[in-house]
């Protein structure tokens, strides 16, 4: 299956997910939240993180690296690790060039590469595991919108979320999780 037909059909499932899930938030008290975003821009956002994405992974420079993508309102948040600071700028080049970015928000880091050797690989997946699965159990985040990425015990979370409750909340889920040693919280409130 080619690039663009996995597009394809990532777009119409999410398409048809989203109609099935609504298209607001309620409050507690039963009113919509001020901060509602329709199925048409959540179709648009997940268009358009798609299309980042696809064009990442085409890209020879770029890859090989684990960015992650989270895209609201036109806002896209790329996060992750890489070797340089090229790569970095690569990475933001080709994000604006995509259709409906409207704002390109940097939170990519640096890799520590000091020492890296296969075992402290499979520990940082061993890690970021073990993160998302304490967000997941977690009844007050809302964990799908965060991203996990861990390079040496560092774990970077990322991505969307309600409000400034559920940021401070991930990052004491995480900070307790075994075996991470340090958090860069770059997780944003939805506008």
């Amino acid at each position: 299956m080619n690039i663009d037909h996995r597009l394809l059909v990532l777009i119409v499932s999410v398409a048809g997910v989203l109609s099935f899930t609504g298209c607001g938030k309620t409050q507690e008290d039963g009113s919509k939240s001020a901060a509602t975003t329709t199925v048409g821009t959540e179709i648009d956002d997940s268009i358009i993180t798609a299309k980042v994405k696809s064009k990442l992974l085409a890209d020879q420079d770029i890859k090989g690296f684990d960015l992650k993508v989270e895209t609201h309102k036109g806002d896209v948040q790329l996060s992750g690790f890489v070797d340089n600071q090229a790569q970095i700028d690569h990475a933001m080049m080709i994000t604006r060039s995509i259709e409906g970015v409207k704002n390109v928000d940097n939170k990519v880091s640096l890799k520590n590469n000091n020492g890296t050797t296969i075992g402290i690989k499979i520990d940082d997946g061993i890690v970021t595991s073990r993160v998302k699965s304490s967000l997941l159990a977690d009844p007050d985040i809302k964990s799908f919108d965060i991203a996990v990425v861990t390079n040496n015990g560092e774990v970077q979370l990322s991505g969307f979320v309600d409000n400034q409750t559920q940021i401070d909340r991930a990052a004491d889920v995480a900070r307790r999780t075994e075996g991470v040693h340090n958090i860069i919280n770059e997780l944003r409130v939805k506008k």
